[in-house]
């Protein structure tokens, strides 16, 4: 009897816990689809097989995000890279690494691209840092998040 009245005592003090734990997980859920929708990503990648190359230039158009269920959000982004410039929705897993959010994208074909991309994207602050491959080919990634202003969705 004495052990039940500790379990139910310690149910009972876990509850506010837990209700404490989703309301942090929603407003990061929360901080996250503002702080990424309506933004560009500008930066440089390289990729593996060219380590003596100098990083490319890269650039994502983040129109908007949207949290589905669970760790999934979509990303509405056009991306631009090489001959590349297309609008496409990404539906992507997002997982947190203490309060820091990750993309973590493996082999997932994306509407208007030929190929399989994974990639592990890590957003902090103003900065994003990862890695990404395209099939056989793969590098790094990095730069930095901007708020757009309303003329710079186009540039």
């Amino acid at each position: 009897m004495k052990s039940a009245l500790a379990c139910l005592a310690l149910l009972i003090s876990c509850g506010p816990v837990i209700a404490d734990e989703a309301a942090t997980n929603a407003a990061r859920q929360k901080a996250f689809t503002e702080r990424l929708s309506n933004t560009t990503l500008t930066g440089s990648f390289t990729v593996d097989t060219k380590l003596d190359a100098p990083p490319k230039p890269e650039r994502y158009e983040i129109e908007k995000v949207s949290r589905l269920t669970g760790n999934l959000y979509t990303f509405l982004v056009r991306i631009k890279y090489g001959s590349v410039d297309s609008r496409v929705p990404i539906t992507v897993p997002v997982v947190w690494a203490d309060g820091t959010p990750m993309i973590s994208l493996t082999d997932q074909r994306l509407p208007g691209m030929q190929g399989k991309f994974s990639a592990r994207v890590i957003f902090h602050g103003d900065r994003y840092v990862g890695t990404w491959q395209h099939d056989a080919v793969g590098g790094h990634m990095f730069g930095v998040i901007k708020k757009n202003k309303p003329a710079d969705a186009e540039k």
